[in-house]
């Protein structure tokens, strides 16, 4: 019978829609690539379709491309230890009839990109068998577009796309797993956890930029500490610390902020929108590439996660 972890449940039609794909392909051999924000469970989707396959006895290797390139590379195809002098062998050998997996591949160096794309075409000439799963945060047909992207690597790939819908999106299933987690932090059966309106209130309008992995930081958290879930400090695990209020004719609604937040973000938002391309975002935005330089280099010094990874 198959398994899944509880990240995944929901009853949301779009994560029905995403698992049902999951179970098609899952016995398939075909590449997949799984987009959805940070923190969503596209790693746990790349599982659950590894572990419901023919593979599911062999390897599974992840490889996040988002780290140093050279890390990146040699985690891939292997590399000489120049202390030992000992080959370890890279990801796409050790996986031999299981799965890979390349977290973010969006990430990935824009050279390398081309050499792996030619490295996957010869895998049967060395008697290699995988299945390939990606996954990233951002739209690769407009960074092949853009050409940010090696058309070839995206092709690979493209055919097989499944998303997973952000969780502030799915109203029902945020509060499903909130009291999932409330329980699992608290050490109580799941039927007998609750959490109070007004907690639940704050739970449901924040906005969970890091989704999954972000709510259940901040509940472990609150248990830890012994703090309120309708303490602000809380939920600051992140940039984007905004309030949802949603009214009747407002289905999106409107995340109230500081203007210096609501600033960074409609920044992060036009540089989304445009596949990083500052100077579209800058057209967009109404401002000089001067400026947006400028504002961008700002955000960095301060960390943002996002701007500090921008390239």
């Amino acid at each position: 019978m198959e398994t899944i972890k509880v990240e995944l449940f929901g009853t949301d039609v779009r994560v029905e829609k995403a698992l049902h794909q999951a179970r098609n392909l899952s016995v398939s051999k075909a590449a997949v690539l799984i987009s959805g924000e940070n923190g969503v469970g596209k790693r746990t989707l790349a599982r659950y379709i590894h572990e419901n396959s023919g593979r599911a006895n062999q390897p599974l290797e992840v490889v996040d491309c988002s780290l140093p390139a050279q890390e990146v590379e040699n985690r891939i195809l292997g590399h000489r230890d120049n202390a030992t002098g000992r080959f370890n062998k890279g990801i796409l050998e050790a996986a031999n009839k299981g799965s890979v997996v390349f977290a973010n591949i969006d990430s990935l160096d824009e050279e390398f990109q081309k050499r792996l794309h030619k490295i996957i075409n010869e895998l049967e000439d060395y008697d290699i068998d995988v299945r390939l799963i990606a996954t990233t945060t951002k739209n690769l047909s407009k960074l092949v577009g853009a050409g940010r992207f090696y058309r070839g690597l995206h092709t690979i790939f493209a055919n097989n796309a499944v998303n997973i819908p952000a969780l502030r999106e799915r109203q029902e299933d945020l509060q499903r797993l909130a009291r999932h987690f409330m329980s699992e932090a608290s050490g109580e059966e799941e039927f007998s956890t609750e959490i109070d309106t007004l907690a639940m209130d704050r739970i449901t309008s924040h906005y969970w930029a890091n989704n999954i992995h972000e709510l259940k930081q901040v509940i472990a958290s609150s248990i830890n500490n012994k703090s309120s879930l309708l303490d602000e400090n809380s939920y600051e695990m992140n940039d984007k610390k905004t309030v949802n209020f949603m009214g009747e004719d407002d289905s999106e609604g409107v995340r109230l902020m500081s203007l210096k937040d609501a600033e960074k973000l409609l920044i992060k938002k036009a540089l989304i929108h445009t596949s990083e391309n500052r100077t579209q975002a800058a057209k967009i935005l109404g401002v000089s590439i001067r400026t947006l330089r400028n504002k961008i280099n700002e955000y960095r010094t301060e960390g943002s996660s996002y701007f500090v990874n921008l390239r």
